[in-house]
């Protein structure tokens, strides 16, 4: 029997949450089968098993983090004789209790019969599998699927037994446990607070922020900018490039001007780090949260070709499929915020990188044009950086690379 550890997933991340298991104990699996899909501080990912045969042990159950380097599953070669059902679920059992857990099931509920032979289903159709032990007779089976609302109980001190389920089935849903947390006494909550604990990802989030309000000196500049060109050139090519394409095209072109923002800052070493490569980050808010998957050399795309790739990391992003590599490339990120239809924002850095640009909505104003009064197509653009790196002069010089290029972008495209 071969046990599969936990594998180092990249950039530094030492646990994961196991979300949902796609085998269960006693499905047979091939090499490269997705088995087991978990949540990191970076993104959802499923993992695949480097062994075949049947899966004897799982060894997390969903909501569970695991270190890396720790047993996740445990196969038997797919010609060794299979061992007892019957014995190997009174073993789980035991020891389910000596690790003191309150609720040994998951999922649906249990079910008498064995598991032989299975195959994974298709994804659409997986659930949490139910271990193959019975309940103890006493005990009221909560039905309840997702790992994230038996985490959202357990910390608010729900027991999931007195939750009525509301969900197809009587399965219980997030709101439902969120209701009982209004009328739940929680012993280490004043009355009328309902605590939520943070996820593996807003934790990771929290001390990348902090960090970066720790460490950086930060400085912001601001500008309004008259878009009015940038979006009738826009507007007469309805199939073309998006507005945040031309823009991340100025912020390339911006950036081989005034390197010092495509860079990062060694601190032991004293030094400012250059990158002849830009990797732009987009910031993207998707359901875990905000990301910032980055479009890898950015600098040699054109507009078009910006336009696919932002289309294409940002689809990801929002459905938590960004790769490790995305979410960790970005040398300087470009942050749309007036798709929020907000104006302005002074954004926090992305450690380590040393600047961000930020752009509002584009709104209907009056602006004066040669000296006569008239409405115009106005974004206010935000620039936030490392004072450490350089002084306002060349942050301003940046900023205005990029907004004289959104006001004449024609003659600008032209020069690129």
């Amino acid at each position: 029997m071969a046990t599969f550890l936990l594998p180092d997933l990249g950039e530094g991340l030492t646990e994961a949450e196991v979300v949902r298991w796609l085998v269960a104990e006693g499905d047979t699996v091939t090499v490269d089968q997705s088995v087991v899909e978990v949540e990191t501080a970076k993104s959802v990912v499923e993992v695949p098993s480097p062994y075949a045969g049947r899966v004897e042990t799982l060894h997390a159950r969903p909501g569970a983090t695991v270190q890396v380097g720790k047993p996740l599953i445990s196969i038997a070669a797919a010609e060794r004789e299979p061992v007892s059902v019957a014995a190997a679920a009174k073993e789980a059992y035991r020891e389910e209790e000596r690790a003191g857990s309150g609720n040994v099931l998951i999922g649906y509920g249990t079910t008498g019969a064995t598991t032989t032979g299975r195959t994974r289903r298709p994804r659409a159709n997986v659930r949490p599998a139910a271990p193959a032990f019975p309940a103890p007779a006493a005990r009221k089976v909560p039905l309840v699927v997702s790992p994230l609302v038996r985490n959202l109980a357990r910390a608010n001190g729900v027991d999931l037994r007195t939750v009525q389920g509301t969900g197809e089935g009587g399965v219980i849903t997030r709101a439902d446990v969120e209701r009982a947390c209004v009328t739940t006494a929680v012993a280490a909550s004043v009355p009328g607070e309902r605590r939520i604990p943070l996820s593996g990802f807003r934790r990771s989030v929290s001390a990348a922020l902090s960090r970066s309000r720790a460490e950086i000196p930060e400085a912001t500049v601001w500008v309004d900018v008259d878009a009015t060109k940038l979006w009738q050139l826009r507007e007469s090519v309805p199939a073309g490039p998006g507005l945040i394409a031309y823009v991340a095209r100025f912020v390339v072109a911006a950036l081989r001007e005034y390197p010092v923002f495509n860079a990062r800052l060694d601190t032991v070493r004293q030094e400012i780090v250059e990158l002849d490569r830009v990797d732009l980050g987009i910031a993207v808010q998707g359901a875990r949260g905000l990301v910032v998957p980055a479009v890898m050399d950015a600098g040699a795309m054109t507009t078009a070709r910006l336009d696919q790739e932002i289309r294409a990391v940002t689809a990801r992003a929002r459905e938590g499929r960004s790769t490790a590599q995305e979410l960790s490339a970005g040398t300087f990120t470009l942050n749309n915020y007036g798709a929020f239809r907000v104006d302005g924002s002074a954004a926090i850095i992305n450690h380590p990188q040393v600047a961000i640009l930020g752009l509002g909505r584009i709104i209907d104003r009056p602006w004066v044009v040669d000296g006569q009064l008239c409405v115009r197509k106005i974004a206010q653009m935000s620039f936030v950086f490392d004072h450490r790196v350089c002084d306002g002069g060349t942050a301003a010089g940046f900023m205005r690379s990029v907004a004289d290029a959104i006001e004449e972008p024609a003659s600008v495209i032209a020069r690129l």
